[in-house]
C-alpha cells in the first residue's frame, strides 16, 4: 500500500506554508505533551482532586492527550508533504527501516507510544489494571522519545537559540511533577512536600 503524497515543487509558497505548519504544529504538539504528562501525573496521584472530581479531571487528560495526538500527526503529516515522492506505509509508520534519520525514528517512536498509550484506555475493561498501567507507563517513554525528537529536530533546524527558553519552560514543570511521583512517598513527606496520610 502506497501513501501518495505528492508536494510542490521546492521554493513554492505552498511549501513554505507546510513547512511552517509543520513547525507550528510540532511545536504545539510538544507543549501539549508536557501539559499531559504533567495533569496525568497530577489526576493519577490525586495532587489536583481539589480543583474538581476525579472523573472531570481525567476527562481534561483525556483532552490534552487527543489534542497532543493531534497536533503530533498534523506534524508529522504536514512533513511527508513537502517532498514529491511516494511513500510506502512501512517507510512512514516502522521505525528503523534505514531510510529514515534517527531524530525522525524517535518522533515516530513518540507517536506510536502516546497512540498505543491512548489506545489502552478504551480496552481498559477488558484488561487487568497491572496490564493496563503497564502499557499506558509507555506514555513516559513516548514522553522521553518526543523530547530527544523536539529538541535534535530544533538543533538540526537551527532553531533552537531561538526556542530554548520556551522548551525549558513547559520542559521543567514536567520532569519535576514526573520525579515527585516516582519518589517514595517517605520521602515527600519527610521533607516536608506532603502531609502524612490519616
Amino acid at each position: 500500500m502506497v501513501l501518495q503524497l505528492v508536494a510542490g515543487q521546492a521554493g513554492d509558497d505552498v511549501d513554505a506554508g507546510v513547512l511552517e505548519l509543520g513547525a507550528v504544529s510540532g511545536r504545539l504538539g510538544y507543549a501539549l505533551m508536557c501539559l499531559t504528562i504533567t495533569w496525568g501525573v497530577l489526576v493519577s496521584v490525586g495532587w489536583a482532586n481539589r480543583l474538581a472530581g476525579r472523573p472531570a479531571l481525567r476527562t481534561g487528560h483525556v483532552l490534552l492527550s487527543a489534542l497532543t495526538l493531534a497536533f503530533a500527526f498534523s506534524h508529522m503529516i504536514s512533513f511527508l508533504f513537502l517532498r514529491a515522492e511516494l511513500y510506502s506505509v512501512v517507510e512512514v509508520f516502522v521505525p528503523f527501516n534505514g531510510g529514515v534519520q534517527l531524530r525522525h525514528t524517535m518522533g515516530i517512536l513518540a507517536f506510536e507510544g502516546m497512540l498505543a498509550a491512548a489506545v489502552v484506555v478504551g480496552l481498559r475493561r477488558w484488561l487487568s489494571y497491572r496490564q493496563w498501567l503497564g502499557i499506558h507507563r509507555f506514555g513516559y517513554a513516548a514522553f522521553g522519545l518526543g523530547l530527544v525528537h523536539a529538541w535534535v529536530g530544533a538543533y538540526n533546524n537551527g532553531t533552537l537559540s531561538a526556542l530554548w527558553l520556551l522548551g525549558i519552560t513547559f520542559l521543567v514543570p514536567t520532569a519535576t511533577v514526573i520525579a515527585l511521583r516516582f519518589m517514595p512517598s517517605r520521602a515527600l513527606t519527610s521533607t516536608g512536600l506532603f502531609d502524612e496520610a490519616p
